[in-house]
């Protein structure tokens, strides 16, 4: 696997290295060495999937209130998404900052973001699957956003959003105060 840091610390974007032959190719997802040496968790508790419909399907932004902060690994399974990152952690230099990749079923890139972060993505095709590895287990009392378009953040989504959650869609602004214990 080649990891390779992002412009928001402890966030990277992790690339399978396959070994092809005549059947196709075989690549790690997952090492808990490789992990390891780069400082990152290897303990995820939960592996879940989500499946977006249409084209232009918004989902996020999302994340865990302290204690029940969650580091995850995101992959796209199927088709192609834009999946987008925002540091909320305050005292990082890159607080309120963004960053969008894009992970395809034929990229196979992965993306792992470390508690502190929100998390969404929006679906580039139609029916995309997508999975998570995930390092806390889910706690309701504490799941929390922010709202994809908010002026705090300015991210640039590449398509209109043709579907979107309302209770991501009410997220209220962001005031720039640390999230809620």
């Amino acid at each position: 696997m080649r990891f390779e840091k992002t412009s928001l610390p402890g966030a990277w974007l992790i690339e399978p290295t396959p070994v092809e032959d005549e059947r196709g190719f075989f690549a790690r997802t997952f090492c808990v060495r490789e992990y390891a040496v780069h400082g990152l968790q290897t303990t995820f508790v939960q592996h879940s999937m989500s499946h977006s419909n249409a084209k232009g399907t918004l989902r996020g932004m999302h994340f865990q209130r302290a204690p029940h902060g969650e580091t995850k690994v995101v992959t796209c399974l199927r088709g192609a998404i834009w999946d987008v990152i925002v540091d909320l952690r305050p005292a990082s230099p890159t607080f309120r900052c963004w960053q969008g990749f894009e992970l395809t079923a034929n990229n196979r890139y992965q993306l792992y973001i470390p508690e502190g972060f929100a998390h969404g993505f929006q679906s580039l095709c139609d029916n995309c699957d997508v999975g998570y590895l995930i390092s806390a287990f889910y706690a309701p009392q504490a799941a929390s956003g922010v709202r994809y378009n908010d002026p705090a953040f300015a991210i640039d989504w590449p398509l209109a959003v043709t579907m979107i959650s309302d209770k991501d869609r009410a997220w209220p602004d962001f005031s720039g105060a640390p999230p809620p214990s």
